[in-house]
């Protein structure tokens, strides 16, 4: 098992310090010391700039067009468990592992093919809960992951108040890069609190502690309504010519996540997001994976033909 001496020496001191005792850091105080992200392959984290803004749904279609391109995928659901939208995303759920205390540990299920690793917080716990640092969300047993998506589900004022703690530290400056992404939905409140959340995480990036989102996912429309883009703050204009549309589906919006594929409508956008970041080659003739037989949509249908 990973233990606190596999940590960054700067998350290390700070970790095994007791939460009482804990000061909040300022960007002056980090060490940029990059983190080495291999193990986790190519880590996505995926932030929304307000609660409700579709961080999971698009998470899950992301991990859904990787898996279906035939990538070992590790879904890491960072959020705290009872605000999380992803309970239901895996069929059952998989075995525990205790974090750096045992009040919170990561429960590993599965998702068709890939890994569902899910934040796992132990009721009327009498201690801090400590946020396990990436290390303890690996898999482990030898096996090798190509992608890491990680929704952090977590409010991102909070987040940003001190990324080398908590859901932040996926955002950590490493090799390979990280690729963030901002979630937003097409509204002018959503591209405030997107300009806000950028504004709070420029002191750390400044800093060489964490690397910005450099990619805006609009959720719930497919172009800009009018008038909308129009009001993009300083930072946030700068993403808007690369904005990727992920339309609003009845489906996902009354069910929320289960444990079937995601929509195409919702993959389609993803899998040209991955191509674009190229985590995924240009589209040749290979045949896609499929999900499994079992896995069946809403209408009951069997989801295994080729989906892409």
């Amino acid at each position: 098992m990973v233990t606190s001496e596999n940590l960054p020496a700067d998350v290390r001191s700070r970790v095994d310090v007791p939460a009482t005792e804990r000061q909040q850091a300022t960007p002056a105080e980090e060490t940029a010391e990059l983190v080495d992200w291999s193990p986790f392959g190519r880590v996505v984290p995926i932030l929304a700039a307000s609660p409700g803004a579709g961080a999971t749904s698009t998470a899950v279609a992301i991990a859904d067009a990787l898996q279906l391109a035939g990538r070992s995928v590790l879904l890491v659901d960072a959020g705290d468990p009872v605000r999380s939208g992803l309970g239901r995303a895996a069929r059952a759920d998989g075995p525990r592992r205790d974090g750096p205390g045992p009040a919170a540990g990561i429960r590993f299920s599965r998702r068709a093919r890939a890994v569902l690793a899910r934040l796992d917080v132990a009721d009327l716990a009498a201690e801090a809960v400590l946020f396990p640092p990436p290390p303890y969300w690996h898999p482990g047993g030898g096996r090798g992951v190509d992608v890491t998506v990680v929704d952090i589900g977590h409010d991102p004022w909070r987040l940003a108040s001190d990324p080398a703690l908590g859901p932040g530290q996926w955002l950590r400056v490493g090799s390979p890069s990280p690729i963030p992404a901002l979630v937003v939905r097409p509204t002018v409140p959503a591209l405030a609190h997107a300009e806000q959340v950028l504004a709070r995480l420029a002191p750390w990036v400044r800093a060489g502690t964490v690397t910005p989102p450099t990619q805006l996912l609009v959720v719930g429309a497919r172009q800009w309504p009018k008038g909308v883009a129009g009001t993009a703050g300083r930072r946030t204009s700068v993403l808007l010519p690369e904005a990727v549309f992920f339309p609003h589906n009845h489906e996902v919006a009354a069910h929320g996540i289960t444990a079937d594929v995601t929509p195409s409508s919702l993959r389609t956008p993803a899998d040209q997001l991955l191509r674009s970041w190229r985590v995924l080659p240009q589209r040749t003739r290979r045949r896609r994976a499929r999900w499994p037989r079992h896995a069946r949509d809403s209408n009951g249908r069997v989801a295994d033909h080729d989906t892409g």
